[in-house]
């Protein structure tokens, strides 16, 4: 008799920031390990993380993400003081924070977190560095994804 591995989840997203392509040009992406604690891996592991208004920043040549809610589950320890949405350390090289910040200083650019995901053990954050954009931008995307949906239909019927 063969023995099954247990099938793990095929999707290792935990979270993402939709609201984020409808808001932002992307341009140049970035993996980022996060600093997190025992609780937040727990509560991360039961899918309690939201990415909407996270925001990334640099300060002092360190990266750091803030609003990035990670709400604690009802077991959590009672000595043990959780805060949801406390600034926490990214992990990126000397050079990828370089890169970020003369994307923040020369361009006028800022950084954008667009998913995180479990990468073997690890939990990864997904960042950009983006350009906001106009009112009409945002109405030329919606035109184009309603026309690419519209061609589709049109070839599924033919």
């Amino acid at each position: 008799m063969s023995m099954k591995k247990k099938s793990k989840n095929p999707s290792s997203t935990i979270a993402l920031n939709k609201k984020a392509r409808h808001e932002f040009h992307l341009h140049d992406k970035f993996e980022a390990g996060i600093e997190l604690q025992g609780w937040e891996v727990k509560s991360i592991r039961s899918g309690k993380v939201n990415l909407t208004d996270s925001y990334v920043f640099i300060k002092d040549g360190e990266a750091f993400v803030t609003n990035l809610s990670i709400t604690p589950l009802n077991q959590a320890s009672t000595h043990v003081i959780c805060d949801p949405t406390r600034t926490r350390k990214l992990l990126l090289k000397k050079q990828e924070i370089e890169q970020l910040m003369g994307g923040l200083d020369r361009q006028g650019l800022t950084i954008v977190a667009t998913a995180m995901y479990w990468k073997t053990c690890w939990v990864k954050l997904e960042i950009y560095l983006a350009k906001g954009k106009q009112a009409h931008d945002k109405r030329d995307t919606i035109k184009d994804r309603d026309w690419a949906r519209q061609k589709e239909r049109m070839m599924k019927k033919s």
